[in-house]
């Protein structure tokens, strides 16, 4: 992955990384298959040890991002939170603050029960806040993809200076 242009407006603050994955709630995944590009936006959830994020995606059994990430499993993903639109004097001075999240991950299909439980689990503590628990019947309905993140960068992009 290329560097940040703006390396002012990166994070590498651990706790401001994790404030951002629990706030934003929806991942954008890009796959990419025969020179098709495909883009979903999805739930997630995460861990991050030792500077580690894992990313956890569940999805119905069938489809086509599914036959995508078969045949392709590296993918990359986006996910964004704190948007606050600013204006300017002129046109080109408006925009969005924001913060954001992003890289590149290898897609794993989870097919162990015990692994499948724990991904859901740390998926619905991640979007609603509180611990669930899931029995083999419940994840057994449905596809679970582990995203191993090999590299990724956090951003805010603040209201500039000159605008507040």
């Amino acid at each position: 992955m290329h560097g940040m242009t703006k390396r002012e407006f990166q994070i590498t603050d651990p706790a401001e990384i994790t404030r951002i994955l629990d706030t934003a709630k929806v991942l954008r995944l890009g796959l990419a298959v025969d020179n098709e590009p495909y883009i979903v936006p999805m739930n997630y959830g995460y861990t991050m040890e030792d500077g580690k994020l894992t990313l956890y995606l569940h999805s119905a059994v069938r489809g086509k991002k599914l036959d995508m990430l078969r045949k392709n499993p590296n993918v990359f993903f986006e996910l964004d939170c704190d948007h606050v639109p600013f204006e300017g004097k002129v046109p080109c001075q408006y925009g969005l603050a924001y913060s954001s999240v992003m890289g590149k991950a290898k897609a794993v299909f989870v097919e162990d029960v015990e692994e499948k439980m724990t991904a859901m689990s740390v998926l619905m503590k991640t979007q609603i806040g509180r611990e669930f628990t899931f029995n083999e019947r419940l994840v057994s309905i449905v596809a679970v993809i582990r995203l191993d993140v090999s590299e990724f960068t956090a951003k805010h992009r603040p209201i500039p200076e000159n605008l507040r």
